[in-house]
């Protein structure tokens, strides 16, 4: 019999963070070649001056999750026989089936890996964060590779100026170990809430109604969203949920090293800062360069600043998306991000 008492604690760590972005960059002033706007008007919007797009015929969101997990495991030194699951938190996987994290799994010679999606929207990282927090905890798994990001280049209306500025492509990866030491993942809250099926959805490609067609035609296999619904939804539940965890976790603004917002877009990420009353330089924003890559806002951030994190770091990572779908986790970093190879 095992003894209980003798069992400790294990925690879920992130041992290394890589992203793939793609080469082509998608300006402002492109955009108003295809659409009527200007780089103003978005600046003054969404404050994004420009986004990465995923160009050539055949490309789908495992090209981008198999160079992000080729480095990955190069950077932590992992062979791809020891990887125990690649989960990839997505909205536009490749196909409906196979998974794209099968996909990325093959390409990456991962063979003893279990491998699904999840589809969270905007979500999906945080959402995966817990799931995996689940699955070290019961001593099973030793490495997961969770992937979120997006192609969302593959579902934009480029005839609508209201929504084809918001969305750029990108994927972030991270590994996840279990460690005993009060680090990584400390605590989650994520809620869902069905008010959010109009205000943001992608209306065609599912069960309900299936591509024809009419559905070509009227666009409905693109993102359409009622922007001040999801604005107002957006604002007060991530900063809601966020003040929670840093109440039941004892965490002070002082406390809090850094904040990550999804990059829905500029305002959304102002007016949840402000309501949290964390001060800018502890917020961690690069909306400007990349856009809303979906699930990849927040690893594609966590990337960017490794350099800058510290192990022991008090990292709060809040998202929202399409469901409606929101959370926020509490993540306790596990080692110097200076520490590790630097990016090109």
């Amino acid at each position: 019999m095992i003894n209980v008492q003798m069992m400790k604690q294990l925690n879920a760590v992130i041992t290394g963070i890589t992203a793939s972005l793609p080469d082509y960059i998608l300006t402002n002033e492109e955009l108003s070649t295809m659409v009527d706007t200007t780089d103003e008007w978005i600046m003054t919007r969404v404050g994004i001056k420009e986004r990465r797009i995923l160009k050539g015929e055949e490309q789908g969101i495992s090209v981008l999750g198999t160079q992000a997990v080729d480095e990955l495991l190069l950077k932590t030194n992992t062979r791809p026989e020891e990887v125990d699951a690649v989960i990839f938190a997505t909205s536009t996987p490749d196909h409906i089936f196979p998974s794209a994290a099968s996909i990325v799994a093959e390409n990456c010679g991962i063979k003893n890996a279990f491998c699904f999606d999840m589809e969270v929207a905007c979500s999906g990282f945080v959402y995966g964060l817990e799931i995996c927090n689940g699955l070290i905890k019961t001593g099973k798994y030793k490495k997961i590779i969770l992937l979120a990001g997006d192609k969302m280049s593959s579902i934009t209306d480029y005839t609508d100026r209201t929504t084809c500025p918001l969305f750029g492509d990108a994927t972030g990866a991270v590994m996840i170990e279990p460690t005993e030491e009060e680090l990584g993942i400390i605590d989650a809250q994520l809620h869902s809430d069905g008010v959010g099926y109009q205000p943001l959805q992608m209306k065609a490609g599912g069960s309900k109604y299936p591509a024809t067609r009419e559905t070509v035609e009227k666009a409905e296999h693109t993102v359409k969203q009622d922007g001040r619904v999801v604005f107002k939804h957006a604002v007060s539940r991530m900063a809601e949920v966020s003040m929670n965890i840093m109440q039941r976790n004892n965490l002070t603004t002082d406390d809090v090293d850094w904040l990550v917002p999804h990059q829905a877009n500029m305002r959304i990420i102002d007016a949840t800062v402000q309501r949290t009353g964390l001060p800018k330089e502890k917020v961690m924003v690069n909306i400007e360069k990349y856009g809303n890559t979906s699930a990849g806002t927040i690893p594609v951030c966590l990337w960017e600043w490794e350099p800058k994190l510290r192990k022991g770091d008090n990292i709060l990572l809040t998202a929202f998306g399409a469901g409606f779908s929101w959370g926020c986790v509490y993540v306790k970093w596990g080692y110097d991000g200076d520490q590790v190879t630097s990016k090109e």
